[in-house]
């Protein structure tokens, strides 16, 4: 806490997130439907801090096209970065919230939970063995405003809300929206276009509504990386490892020469390092129809399709065992592309009666991830290799329905309910060439086969039948809560939930929040309560096999994730995996001195007692039989301490003609791991089980420290925007192939210019990252000889962006 720098809480004393509030006015006065079931609060006057986030307007001005991307420059204990040569993770970006995993933040639709991805991150990237929910599935042209609860409320809403809640709420209004954007990096490349258009039309008589969206986006590959150091011919990696600097120079010689001999140039042998290539077509309904003043029905949901394409490691024509060189003389980089589908409703009716709202609901969400890789081979198979294969899928969907009651009382509001939740969780398997390794003579091999290569696709193994699974279980809760407002002066909350899983049993949590307003329009508010988090269905079954680099770094083997219940699992002692559970505690400030200048600090610690993790790569020689070098497994291995404070102010005045709006957010997390819990009977050494690198993941990999200075102007028909966002200090560990590497702060300016052609059309046009700051580049020894020229950390790998966008209302 001490670490947070003086200049950083003065200047948040005084300003907030820009994007609350553009040119046209501030939004103090936002109800929230987040924190607690009082829905006649303002988000100053709740004892928890939660933001309000109009996506309507902040998008408008904003080079940003995403709701996480978004999310990411307006709310600094919020993080998310794409990732590259990351598998699935390139596909769908994990998202976090002070500093915790993505599967601890819980997302809802509408004030109704939403599924999760079916996606398990373990390519060692944020969030790692953590399963998150995507953002990016919900059009931003289908949303209203986004609420965003920084701070636990298991108690209130259930699992997965350790770190806090995003409550993505969509647009009701009637007429006719549209949005046409254009934008290109200062490098010509990671092209974006994205149209999108909403229309709300009346219901009935009583104030019903249908409000449709549908929105297609188109996001380019981005490539930043360098191959000049690059062993290409000479099989020679491991001299880098012994430091023979003698040997090093004649390999790459040698390259030289064999690459002037065939006519080629070192262009030819590009290893493609950056975003991938994302397209994207969503539509999205919402809609209310109420019969008389007691009763109404809703109903809300959409579809997405999301089509990717992402690029694996290198195979380099030394790596015979892995490379068919009739078929790929040069070589070859696999292209993952992925097929990503993704549907939600929900229906639901609300009855009033003496000022009783009973509100019934079903919800229901799946996710599917295919997998086909392409420009590949199954070495193996010789020259008869496909070179695109289908590798598989997997599936999660959620059912969940709600009895949600409430009620006035005076100064009390009560609420109660019952939740049922039924999950499943699907592996599928791929083409049979996908996964198996064969003979010579084109038969499945067996022990003690002759073989020409290894098998499977490579770069990305398909999944087997042995990996194919359909997992269920589900759980019911009750719950109740009981908030009491004096006046706006004093305001309580209490809430308790009891939940029972089909698969891991009993947990009852509960919750206590108190704001106190001593004077007017200055107000202290705490809160403390304790949490928890379910394993999700995909920890405790995901299993694949997949390719790495060998523990002595020469060459790509094959390693494996085993299901927390597989026979690997048992023989090595590994527990059934079990809850996760949490203490948090906040305490702050909120803070009204003039109307116009608003400010929240509020200070939070979170102590989460058997988190689940994936391990690093344990080498057993009990593990050989399954024929992979190491394995990894999910398990409830660390307790680990948040702690931290965020800063939000926000002033706006009337400068000359216009209005100036002047915001600042502030955030310091820090976490550290406080505990290890080794399985009995492993007797493997700490840096198998859960290493430097996974240590990293979890403490240094993600800014302790960011900031979001914003200034917005707005005068006659034209609006302004320059926004400085500060990246804080990580750290990034190579373990076990490179060393430990500083990579230093960094500010990242956004500038735009709009321009309201008539009071239907604006114009805007402007920049993300106009000054092309870069993350401090890797060291050779976390490169991967030279390969990876910056890593995904901080703000990401794009440089500058530029774009143009049209919005139009009617």
């Amino acid at each position: 806490m001490k670490k947070l720098s003086t200049a950083v809480l003065l200047l948040g004393a005084i300003l907030v997130a820009a994007q609350e509030s553009e040119e046209k006015g501030n939004q103090i006065e936002d109800i929230i439907i987040v924190g607690n079931r009082n829905v006649k609060r303002t988000k100053l006057e709740t004892p928890v801090p939660v933001d309000v986030i109009n996506i309507d307007k902040i998008q408008r001005s904003s080079p940003q096209m995403t709701a996480q991307d978004l999310l990411n420059y307006v709310i600094p204990s919020f993080n998310a970065v794409r990732q590259s040569a990351s598998d699935g993770t390139e596909h769908i970006d994990p998202v976090t919230l002070r500093g915790m995993g993505p599967d601890q933040v819980l997302v809802l639709l509408n004030g109704k939970r939403r599924h999760s991805t079916s996606l398990v991150n373990y390519q060692n990237t944020v969030g790692n063995g953590s399963v998150g929910t995507d953002l990016s599935t919900v059009p931003v042209i289908a949303i209203d405003r986004i609420e965003v609860l920084r701070d636990g409320a298991a108690a209130q809403y259930g699992s997965d809300a350790i770190a806090g809640v995003i409550n993505i709420i969509l647009k009701k209004n009637t007429g006719a929206s549209a949005s046409l954007t254009y934008g290109l990096t200062g490098r010509n490349d990671g092209d974006t276009y994205q149209a999108g258009v909403n229309y709300g039309t009346s219901l009935g008589k009583k104030e019903g509504y249908i409000n449709l969206s549908l929105q297609l986006s188109h996001r380019g590959k981005t490539t930043r990386t360098q191959n000049h150091d690059l062993d290409i011919f000479g099989d020679n990696f491991a001299y880098e490892f012994a430091g023979d600097a003698e040997a090093v120079k004649a390999a790459r010689a040698a390259d030289d020469a064999e690459i002037v001999k065939r006519g080629l140039t070192r262009d030819d042998f590009n290893f493609q390092i950056g975003d991938a290539q994302i397209r994207q077509g969503q539509l999205f309904f919402n809609s209310e129809y109420p019969f008389n003043d007691h009763f109404k029905l809703y109903s809300f949901g959409g579809f997405s399709i999301k089509e990717g394409e992402g690029f694996g490691f290198r195979r380099l024509p030394s790596e015979k065992s892995n490379v068919v060189s009739s078929i790929y003389p040069n070589g070859f980089q696999a292209t993952l592309a992925s097929q990503v589908y993704d549907v939600s409703y929900a229906v639901g009716a609300k009855y009033n009666v003496n000022d009783w709202l009973f509100d019934l609901s079903n919800t229901f969400g799946s996710n599917t991830f295919n997998y086909n890789v392409n420009n590949t081979n199954n070495a193996s198979l010789g020259a008869k290799s496909p070179t695109s294969f289908y590798a598989g899928a997997h599936s999660f969907l959620q059912n969940t329905i709600n009895l949600d009651v409430s009620k006035n009382i005076n100064r009390f509001n009560i609420a109660f309910g019952g939740e049922f939740r039924f999950e499943q969780y699907q592996i599928k398997a791929g083409d049979e060439a996908s996964y198996t390794q064969y003979d010579i003579n084109g038969n499945v091999a067996t022990e003690g086969s002759t073989v020409l290569g290894a098998g499977g696709s490579q770069s990305f193994i398909g999944f087997s039948p042995n990996n194919a699974l359909k997992k269920d279980r589900h759980s019911t809760a009750v719950y109740a809560d009981v908030s009491y407002d004096l006046d706006k002066k004093l305001n309580i909350d209490a809430a308790a939930r009891f939940e029972n899983y089909s698969d891991f049993g009993n947990t009852l949590n509960g919750k206590l929040a108190v704001r106190y307003e001593f004077v007017k329009n200055y107000a202290v508010r705490a809160a403390v309560g304790t949490g928890f988090r379910a394993p999700s269905l995909q920890q405790q079954y995901f299993n694949n096999s997949y390719a790495d680099i060998s523990t002595s770094g020469s060459k790509i083997v094959t390693k494996g994730i085993f299901s927390n219940d597989s026979e690997a699992a048992k023989i090595l002692g590994f527990d059934k995996l079990k809850q996760e559970t949490s203490v948090n505690a906040s305490a702050g400030f909120t803070l009204k001195p003039l109307n116009n200048l608003t400010i929240t600090i509020d200070g939070y610690w979170i102590k989460v007692k058997d988190r689940v993790v994936i391990t690093s790569n344990i080498t057993d020689k009990r593990l050989d039989q399954f024929k992979v070098e190491s394995g990894r497994f999910f398990a409830n291995a660390i307790d680990t301490e948040t702690k931290g404070v965020d800063v939000v102010v926000s002033y706006d005045w009337i400068l000359g003609n216009g209005k100036l709006n002047l915001n600042l957010a502030g955030n310091y997390t820090e976490t550290k791991i406080t505990d290890f819990h080794f399985p009995e009977n492993l007797g493997t050494p700490q840096d198998q089980f859960f290493g430097p690198d996974q240590i990293n993941i979890i403490e240094t990999l993600s800014p302790k420290t960011k900031a979001s200075l914003g200034l917005n102007y707005g005068i006659g028909k034209f609006s302004f925007l320059v926004r400085n966002t500060y990246f804080g200090k990580v750290i990034r560990d190579g373990y076990p192939f490179g060393d430990v590497q500083e990579f230093s702060p960094k500010v990242v300016t956004d500038i735009s210019v709009g321009y309201d052609i008539t009071k239907s059309i604006n114009f805007t046009v402007g920049a993300n990252n106009i000054f092309d700051v870069f993350p401090d580049r890797q060291i050779y020894k976390n490169s991967y000889y030279g390969v990876f020229k910056y890593a995904p950390v901080q703000m990401g790998t794009l440089g500058n962006y530029f774009f143009g966008r049209l919005n139009f209302n009617f």
